[in-house]
Parts: C-alpha cells; structure tokens; sequence
C-alpha cells in the first residue's frame, strides 16, 4: 500500500475529530469541505430542534444536497440559454450579406 493511500486528514464536525483517508494534494479541500459541513451541521444543531448528530449529518446532507441540484438546475438552464443564444447569433450571421 502507498503512503498516499493510507495518509489521514483530522476534521473536526460538531466538536468530534475524524481522521479520514485523503491523499496529501487533496487535504485543502477535504479541509474546505469539513468546514462547510460543519457549519452546516452547526446552522441545524443552533435551531435546537434536531440534537443527535447522526440526524443532523442527515438532514445537513440533504440541505446540501438541495443545494447542489438547484445550482445543477441553474447551470442546466443557463448552458441551455447560452446554446440558444448561440444558434440564433449564428443564424443572424448566416443572413448577413457577404462583401
């Protein structure tokens, strides 16, 4: 086994410590990531409604995940406009008369 597969990152989720297999050139953003997890987690743990932290990693992965498909959504819809866009520019280019 390598070193870089078996090299382990400390984050930190609702004050627990987690070591997690992460090679070294990805440890920034697995520390990016935690963070936002974390702050995630925080957000629904402050709301006092939800108190184990397996139910609140649970509905902190589906906020996230919800935000992920909207942003997907948005991309989606906005790749489609620009490809609109496109063809008409390309259909008035085709009109314009050639010098």
């Amino acid at each position: 086994m390598s070193d870089d597969a078996r090299s382990t990152t400390e984050i930190t989720l609702l004050g627990r410590s987690y070591a997690i297999a992460c090679p070294p050139n990805e440890e920034a953003e697995l520390k990016r990531t935690a963070r936002y997890l974390d702050r995630a987690m925080h957000g629904i743990h402050s709301r006092g409604k939800v108190l184990d932290a397996e139910k609140i990693a649970i509905m902190a992965a589906l906020n996230i995940t919800h935000e992920l498909l909207q942003v997907q959504d948005e991309k989606r819809a906005g790749d489609e406009s620009l490809a609109e866009l496109s063809q008409r520019l390309e259909r008035a280019l085709g009109e314009v008369p050639q010098r």
